[in-house]
């Protein structure tokens, strides 16, 4: 089983924390998919690039399990979060567009009445990402927070998005890219998780 990471290049919240996680060890490249979905794998993780908006390309875990014959367990999207308020902030939510009718036009992607499957990581994460990001000195500038389901793309496996946000400015920022990388890295990790933050402390979060 496997778990897929997926990023695009037209987003900078997406691409730079992909970057900043195939920088780190044990990354090689991996199948093209429909001869446009670039992919790399380090363990049991494929991380899944291509050139579209986040919510454009529907199925990615039902399209890698029939090119590749491996059974995916949980889908986890990179994306840049936008509000009102302009604030920065690091979000985790799941996906879906249940509250649409047959009929209504979403937005963002998904499809009416659908929902992916909420990814089990998202409790434990939020807990790992306010002590990643304290420990890069993002908070209390960032605002740490959990989101409602909103957009697509349509998945059928365990989901969940961790987004920057919410302006260019913060998009790009490297500090919040590295913090994202830093929660992507523990998907290959054992349990308990153990992750050693920059001031020599350990943290333990089981699955």
């Amino acid at each position: 089983m496997v778990k897929l990471v997926v990023a695009t290049t037209v987003d900078p919240a997406s691409i730079c924390p992909a970057k900043e996680l195939l920088a780190m060890p044990g990354w090689q490249p991996g199948t093209t998919l429909d001869q446009c979905i670039r992919s790399f794998s380090n363990g049991d993780v494929r991380l899944l690039e291509h050139d579209k908006g986040i919510v454009e390309e529907d199925d990615l875990d039902q399209r890698w399990e029939n090119a590749t014959g491996q059974t995916v367990d949980e889908v986890i999207f990179l994306s840049k979060h936008t509000a009102v308020s302009n604030r920065p902030a690091l979000t985790i939510h799941p996906i879906g567009v249940p509250h649409l009718k047959e009929g209504d036009v979403p937005p963002q992607g998904g499809k009416p009445g659908w929902a992916a499957p909420p990814n089990p990581r998202m409790g434990p994460w939020m807990i790992l990402l306010n002590k990643i990001a304290e420990s890069h000195n993002l908070i209390p500038e960032f605002e740490i927070t959990f989101e409602a389901t909103h957009h697509g793309p349509v998945t059928t496996k365990p989901t969940m998005f961790i987004e920057i946000g919410s302006t260019e400015e913060y998009w790009r920022r490297p500090d919040a890219a590295q913090v994202v990388a830093l929660e992507g890295r523990l998907l290959g990790g054992p349990t308990p998780l153990w992750l050693l933050l920059t001031d020599g402390r350990s943290w333990s979060i089981k699955r």
